[in-house]
């Protein structure tokens, strides 16, 4: 039997994730026939199980083998006692054999067809088995009417494949888009579920892999990556000598005065995250009287320092950090660069050169953009960005020859020789004023106590991290001030 999951994996597990050539390849290897009524199987199984008491249902079916999937779901409901209804979309399309076979099915089991505008108004539940995975354009026409149509319905929505418009390898929704309240992904999850626009449209996931053999070309991971974390724990622990020479150092450079809070969140975070002594650097830096465990450094003092720490250079640096970074990029052992200093980069061929060289010299570096920052990086548009976050931040990586935090819903982590990762906890709560700092301050705290540890599996950790402590709060519930997010982080444990 068909073996569902609810998504992401439970305990920590890190999911692969293929593309639609990948989902492609494992269909035709399949029993196309056999494939098509295992598929309409979970479809209606799921159903059932998170709308126990439906007895009402429409599903919306395309020409392609996703609506044959709607349609032997539709036929299996109607056989469990539903009143059943579909609709057909673009019916003059070609179809498959096992398409026209599942309609055949369907007609004789008293499935009603119905046109798109006599949807039952009182349908429990819709199944949007429109596209799957074979968007390649903005809907338009009559699948554009059918999504409206769907959008519009006042009943919870379940995804067949994908919440259709959405792109299945990006997470991009170039036109409109089905908002589902479950999405049951078949064979193997994509990345377009978790990132971009993915997690908005998807809702609840669940997997069905169909008893298929997943021998596929993997393209990137998903989930938290809670036995990296757990390993760290273990290697941040002190031991029964231990002290806070033990547990690294850390500069934090602050720039413009009037952008102090910024520096002050990141310092704040890196402490919290368990670096053993955490330095404010800036000429006219105050001391911290909410955390008076922060020291303050001159940033002479610090660049001779930095040499042997982590160096957290642009929180609320102002368009003057431009001219400590270069020094900063040669002086210290492990950098992360955020905000002003990633703008900085954009205007400055030489900076990017010098951010590269560090690669050769054996340094560690992370830049964390979000997604206007990494269009200016990548001299390119933020539509272009979030139109392909795995390419983009890819890019980024090879380009820079550093780990890329490319930060937004499903933050994408990329590193030169690495998979690629898609963070998947998290919610809009971080999308507030100084979290951006928190991750850079928190990032520079782990680093400092694992300078051995890939420093992949630490940016990964920290979004994982981040993102865990938004989970605490309901989607929806409002912003997660920055000060708030630091001390909800300290409690969480691996």
């Amino acid at each position: 039997m068909p073996q569902l999951q609810q998504l992401p994996l439970p305990d920590g597990q890190v999911l692969p994730l293929l593309n639609t050539a990948a989902l492609r390849r494992l269909e035709q290897d399949a029993a196309s026939g056999q494939l098509m009524e295992r598929a309409g199987l979970a479809v209606a199984r799921l159903a059932k199980a998170v709308w126990p008491h439906a007895q009402r249902a429409s599903v919306v079916c395309g020409p392609g083998n996703n609506g044959g999937d709607g349609l032997v779901a539709a036929r299996l409901l109607q056989a469990q006692g539903l009143t059943v209804q579909w609709v057909a979309v673009g019916r003059g399309r070609r179809q498959s054999n096992e398409r026209q076979q599942a309609e055949a099915a369907a007609a004789a089991a008293g499935v009603r067809a119905v046109s798109l505008d006599a949807l039952d108004p009182d349908a429990d539940f819709l199944v949007d088995a429109l596209l799957g995975i074979g968007l390649n354009l903005a809907p338009a026409g009559e699948l554009l009417a059918a999504i409206d149509a769907i959008n519009r319905h006042p009943a919870p929505k379940l995804g067949v494949d994908l919440p259709s418009g959405l792109q299945a390898d990006t997470g991009h929704t170039p036109g409109a888009a089905v908002r589902c309240a479950h999405t049951l992904s078949l064979l193997g999850p994509t990345p377009g579920l978790f990132t971009g626009q993915g997690r908005q449209q998807a809702g609840r996931l669940w997997l069905d892999r169909l008893d298929c053999q997943q021998g596929e070309s993997v393209v990137a991971l998903a989930g938290s990556p809670r036995l990296a974390w757990r390993q760290l724990s273990a290697r941040r622990r002190w031991p029964h000598s231990g002290h806070k020479g033990s547990a690294g150092r850390v500069w934090v450079l602050q720039g413009a005065t009037e952008m102090a809070g910024a520096a002050r969140l990141a310092a704040r975070a890196a402490l919290a995250a368990g670096a053993g002594r955490v330095y404010l650097a800036g000429d006219a830096i105050d001391s911290d009287p909410l955390w008076p465990e922060l020291m303050r450094r001159q940033p002479a003092q610090a660049l001779a320092e930095v040499v042997d720490g982590v160096g957290v250079v642009g929180c609320g640096g102002g368009s003057g950090i431009a001219s400590d970074l270069s020094s900063w990029l040669v002086n210290a052992a492990q950098l992360v660069i955020d905000a002003d200093a990633l703008n900085a980069l954009a205007g400055s061929s030489g900076l990017v050169h010098a951010l590269a060289e560090r690669h050769l010299r054996g340094l560690r570096s992370v830049i964390t953009p979000h997604p206007l920052e990494a269009a200016r990086l990548l001299d390119t548009t933020t539509n272009d960005v979030q139109a392909d976050r795995l390419k983009a931040a890819s890019a980024l990586a090879e380009r820079m020859r550093c780990t890329v935090i490319l930060k937004g819903s499903g933050s994408v982590i990329a590193t030169p020789g690495a998979l690629p990762r898609i963070n998947s906890s998290g919610h809009a709560a971080l999308g507030t004023a100084g979290s951006g700092d928190v991750l850079a301050g928190w990032l520079g705290g782990l680093m400092a106590q694992a300078p051995e540890a890939p420093t992949h599996d630490l940016a990964a950790i920290a979004c994982a991290w981040q993102g865990e402590a938004a989970d605490r709060l309901p989607l929806g519930g409002g912003p997660l001030r920055a000060s708030e997010l630091i001390s909800v982080m300290t409690e969480l444990q691996p």
